[in-house]
């Protein structure tokens, strides 16, 4: 299997498919070849240092030479958008709202709509940028959750493009270094940014399980990444049946052909994998290895 030549790879599907199994095989595989690489996950609780089965020593944890793990959680953001933006987006509203800083923090999601999210997405968008790596793994929340990220760069877009209409008679205060519009310019700037960099330099790779309910809801996926146009290219089919010793297996066997038959009926146009349902938990290096070489072969290419 040939790897995307997009920079950001990230890993979408509903939670317990092994997204983070798959992300940190390719991750292994793309580090084997000799590039420098970032797994960086966003899934409110990760388990990235699982899978790699390493103690995490520091925020950037180290696997080896060209290979990092990074664990981001829903307030590490929050507190980066704060230091990013914090204060500029204060200043804006505290000219027509009552209203302490640090209650305002909390407080903004509501004033508009998923600037956490917003700023996740504009957070992989500068690591991309930034050249520190070659390649950025990114694994994903859930599903339900990813599609509600994917929907914020669109939707704050179109909130902020409307927002001079609405905020074109407030004035800031004194202290004010910018005048408004300017500063809701350069958030809707920020947000078409978002849209374009998930659009144009992010390689998405959908993991899903043979099994009804996964394959009915992988209709409404392509449906929602299609509105949002952008570019899917492979599916990784996790816990394939293989060897069967038993009526129970040669039953779920016979099920998951099924359904490994429609995946590939409706998406002919993609890259399909199947990856073996392994006898033992994929955890450390070793197992890892053992996906990567299902999915690239044993040799590094």
């Amino acid at each position: 299997m040939k790897i995307s030549d997009r920079k950001v790879i990230m890993f979408a599907g509903k939670g317990g498919v092994g997204k983070t199994t798959c992300a940190s095989a390719t991750a292994l595989q793309c580090a084997n070849c000799g590039e420098r690489v970032l797994i960086v996950s966003t899934d409110p609780t990760p388990s990235l240092i699982d899978i790699f089965n390493i103690e995490m020593t520091k925020k950037l944890t180290v696997v080896s030479d060209n290979l990092f793990v990074l664990e981001v959680s829903g307030d590490e953001i929050k507190e980066m958008w704060d230091r990013k933006f914090g204060e500029e987006v204060y200043e804006v509203f505290s000219s027509f709202v009552d209203i302490e800083y640090d209650v305002f923090v909390d407080f903004i999601t509501s004033i508009l709509p998923g600037l956490g999210e917003e700023f996740m997405v504009d957070y992989i968008r500068e690591l991309a940028i930034s050249n520190a790596y070659d390649r950025i793994i990114w694994d994903t929340a859930p599903l339900g959750q990813t599609l509600g990220l994917l929907k914020v760069p669109e939707m704050l877009y179109e909130h902020l493009r409307m927002a001079p209409r609405i905020y074109s008679h407030l004035k800031l205060g004194g202290m004010s270094k910018r005048p408004i519009l300017d500063i809701i310019g350069g958030w809707c700037s920020l947000s078409e940014d978002n849209i374009e960099f998930l659009k144009h330099d992010v390689d998405i790779i959908i993991v899903t399980i043979p099994e009804a309910l996964a394959v009915e809801q992988m209709e409404r996926v392509f449906a929602e990444f299609k509105h949002f146009g952008l570019n899917i290219s492979k599916i990784f089919i996790n816990n394939c049946i293989e060897e069967v010793d038993s009526k129970f297996m040669r039953t779920k066997r016979e099920q998951q052909v099924v359904h490994i038959a429609t995946i590939k009926e409706r998406y002919a146009h993609l890259g399909i994998y199947e990856i073996p349902l392994f006898p033992v938990e994929v955890r450390g290096i070793d197992r890892l290895n053992d996906v990567r070489a299902t999915l690239f072969g044993e040799a590094n290419s």
